[in-house]
């Protein structure tokens, strides 16, 4: 980790960095500020979305030279991070970087061993009528305390974040933005972290048990100020559809791919790509949050693409969250057991001129699922090309979860606003890592 290796880059790859920059600028319309063609030195630009209010989000673009690193291995990234405080920092991330590079086999302690763990918690043997308890599960707990301590890495405020061309980012990582504000992260494809020691527990699912499991790959919390942009958000190598099943439960282990929670608030997200996974995004995390959350949670997502996603495209509670101009794909797989939105407790979700491609034979209904009593706004959004009342499909299919329109504001936030139906092009072309460089 050091600034020399930024300094040392040759005038080939600056420039080529540099025109890849200008190129993607001109076509996808980010708004980002042009100024430098430096990704870290750029910031949110006026009006586009929750993250600009106020003072906007600049991350770490007034980095002195002394507080800008480059680094390739997970080590270098967790010391540029600690580095120099809450100063303005810029972290450019070369090449792929694997938090767990050495395998879960790294973590293990205590004894623990998965095959000796199915044996002593089978509910043929256990039961499902109290939790796991033992010394297998103490040493899953301790083994999963030290991942733990091993992939989260805590970005302080006033930082920035950003990919060195198209192929970098973070493999198992969990990067945690905590309590903090003023924070970027640009052209990183992130790996969801893979849960090496995931929880049994009997009397989940209604005393059938299940598998849960920690570490989302980006979790914005208590933080004000937050713009990820161009990223790419995905399972990876490691695609639920090939988790194992024990105990006659899917072997969980990814959680989140992006959540904002705990009083988080005024956050862009744009021309992000989030791919093939199952819980995608949290607005919010609990009912029971209302004194950290009322008020807050504002967020705009806008010109992001959603494959593969099983559901939480939102889910929101409490927060004002503004969807506009993106596009979600539901592939055949996923088209009986799958939402998009979610209306939680007190949220008021705006969901507008969004680009819907569904399989054959799948419910329109199902875009929305009411988890409780909140009014929404769902206007120009479009279903396989066709203009769709998305509340009114979902009452008349679903009328059991009977949901109201109106979420009582209008977003005045935001950038361009594109036709719904030239989304699926723009989109594609534009959002996830590499396309901006």
């Amino acid at each position: 980790m050091s600034t020399q290796r930024w300094h040392g880059h040759g005038i080939a790859k600056i420039a080529a960095l540099a025109g890849c920059t200008a190129l993607v600028l001109g076509v996808t319309g980010t708004s980002a500020q042009a100024g430098p063609r430096d990704l870290g030195r750029q910031v949110l630009g006026a009006n586009d979305g929750w993250g600009s209010e106020g003072a906007g989000t600049t991350g770490g673009s007034a980095a002195d030279a002394e507080h800008v690193y480059t680094v390739s291995t997970w080590a270098e990234f967790k010391a540029a991070l600690k580095a120099g405080g809450s100063a303005p920092k810029i972290i450019k991330v070369d090449g792929m970087i694997d938090a767990v590079s050495e395998g879960c086999e790294a973590f293990v302690t205590g004894g623990y061993d998965l095959q000796q763990y199915l044996t002593d918690y089978d509910p043929a043997v256990y039961g499902n009528d109290k939790v796991a308890m033992g010394p297998q599960e103490d040493a899953r707990v301790a083994s999963a305390a030290r991942q733990d301590s091993e992939i989260k890495a805590n970005i302080p405020s006033n930082t920035t974040i950003v990919g060195v061309g198209k192929n970098s980012g973070i493999l198992g990582g969990s990067l945690q933005i905590k309590g903090v504000s003023n924070v970027i992260l640009r052209n990183l494809t992130i790996e969801a972290p893979l849960d090496c020691f995931p929880k049994w527990d009997p009397t989940d699912d209604n005393n059938t048990g299940n598998w849960n499991s920690e570490y989302d790959a980006v979790v914005v919390y208590g933080t004000d100020h937050v713009w990820l942009d161009h990223n790419t958000f995905t399972d990876g190598r490691y695609p639920d559809s090939e988790r194992p099943v024990y105990f006659g439960k899917v072997f969980q282990q990814h959680d989140g791919l992006t959540d904002i929670v705990r009083g988080a608030n005024h956050v862009t997200v744009s021309w992000n790509s989030f791919e093939n996974h199952d819980k995608n995004m949290l607005i919010g995390n609990s009912d029971g949050t209302a004194t950290t959350d009322s008020g807050k949670l504002k967020v705009t997502m806008h010109h992001n693409r959603f494959e593969g996603i099983l559901q939480r495209s939102p889910r929101v509670r409490f927060g004002q969250v503004d969807v506009y101009n993106n596009y979600y794909v539901v592939n055949e797989e996923q088209k009986d057991d799958y939402y998009i939105f979610g209306v939680g407790i007190s949220s008021q979700l705006h969901a507008s001129d969004n680009a819907i491609k569904l399989p054959a034979g799948a419910s329109v209904g199902k875009v929305l699922k009411k988890w409780n009593e909140s009014p929404l706004t769902a206007e120009n959004n479009y279903v396989n090309g066709k203009r769709t009342d998305l509340i009114a499909v979902h009452n008349a299919e679903i009328p059991a979860e009977t949901l109201q329109s109106g979420a009582g504001w209008t977003p005045t936030l935001r950038t361009k606003v594109d036709r719904p139906q030239a989304v699926p092009g723009i989109v594609n072309h534009g959002a996830g890592a590499g396309r901006i460089c």
